[in-house]
């Protein structure tokens, strides 16, 4: 018994965790952020719905006690109100009216897409691949090894063989200046809209609400301000210019276009969306400037949108959903597509080799919002 010995206690590890540790750790609980939005959605639908949701258990508990009635209770039930209660007649009727109008006014309008233009250039803007190597080459601004990039990526990008650009890009030695860029400017706006109102029918002078978007090109007068002053529009016309929005302006032009026609109603809605060359040309060898050069081209549209109920048979399109959802806040989403200069000081638009990984981000929480 004296040489046993005192076993020492079972010991138990214990971790220690610091302050600045466990505000690492900790993980914004998403779950939460699910089952909020379902609930926000779950209460937008009541809202939206609430006049159906009343209506409907009210007309039928109505429709149950009408059907125990004969036709002589009904003319002896409508006797004894016009008799008695006339003044619970008028003021009920009044307040049914009131209701129905009130529902009928509220209620969001449908918003039409009419129909759409492109702008085609003349056979003398088009660039084939081979135009394209040959113009380069002869404005000597460019290494042999940028050539040859820029050949590989023109050769990967999905460009046809009838694609165009402006005059002041094709011409040897090239031209871009700002009368150009007007110019080209003019040129597809005008023949885009020329277009669409030969297809729809449509007075310049019924056009109500005006949104043109163009990234790069944004001179004084505006953009709208031609189209304006080209097609005499009428004085109270709501007009927008929409500028360095990138490539999603144009859906960002539908959009305000559609909450625009909520509340101007028995309006036409003209939307522009175009983009311009001249000026945005890249003649410098930073490889992230130049790929801009290989993907764009000449080009814009016209859409005309209207929520008057009788251009409903007409229209091609109904516009039922527009979801946006805005990275802007992430730095590699907002870094992607940067205008800026060289180190020759030459400004061209750089595209970062995140850009497709980019651009993905935002079609996950947009599909999800459709579905629900």
């Amino acid at each position: 018994m004296g040489d046993e010995r005192k076993q020492p206690p079972e010991t138990v590890p214990v971790s220690v965790q610091t302050l600045p540790e466990r505000k690492k750790n900790k993980l914004p609980n998403f779950l939460l952020s699910v089952r909020l939005k379902y609930v926000k959605l779950g209460y937008h639908y009541l809202i939206s719905n609430a006049m159906y949701l009343l209506l409907v258990p009210l007309l039928g508990m109505t429709s149950a006690h009408l059907s125990m009635l004969t036709l002589q209770d009904v003319l002896q039930l409508w006797d004894n109100l016009i008799k008695f209660n006339l003044v619970s007649v008028t003021i009920g009727s009044c307040v049914m009216v009131f209701l129905a109008t009130f529902y009928f006014t509220s209620r969001p309008r449908k918003v039409y897409l009419v129909n759409f233009a492109c702008y085609k250039p003349e056979e003398a803007r088009i660039c084939t691949r081979e135009i394209f190597m040959e113009r380069s080459t002869l404005t000597g601004s460019f290494t042999e090894e940028n050539l040859a990039f820029q050949k590989k990526i023109l050769e990967r990008s999905g460009l046809g063989q009838k694609t165009y650009l402006p005059e002041a890009v094709l011409r040897v030695p090239p031209n871009p200046c700002m009368a150009e860029a007007r110019k080209e400017a003019e040129a597809v706006m005008f023949g885009a809209i020329d277009e669409l109102l030969a297809k729809t029918g449509v007075k310049a002078k019924d056009i109500g609400i005006l949104v043109v978007n163009c990234s790069l090109f944004n001179p004084t007068p505006s953009l709208s301000s031609m189209i304006v002053n080209h097609y005499k529009l009428r004085g109270n016309i709501l007009s927008y210019n929409l500028g360095g929005m990138g490539c999603s302006a144009g859906l960002i032009s539908i959009d305000l276009a559609k909450q625009l026609l909520q509340v101007h109603p028995n309006s036409y809605a003209l939307v522009m969306s175009m983009e311009n060359i001249t000026l945005n040309w890249y003649f410098g060898n930073d490889r992230s400037m130049l790929v801009s050069n290989c993907l764009f081209r000449m080009g814009g549209a016209a859409i005309l949108l209207s929520n008057r109920s009788s251009d409903r048979r007409r229209s091609k399109y109904q516009l039922i959903h527009t979801v946006r959802t805005h990275k802007g806040a992430d730095d590699k989403c907002y870094n992607c597509v940067f205008q800026k200069e060289d180190e020759t000081k030459r400004i061209g638009v750089s595209l970062s080799k995140d850009l497709m990984a980019v651009a993905e981000k935002p079609s996950k929480p947009t599909s999800q919002h459709l579905g629900h």
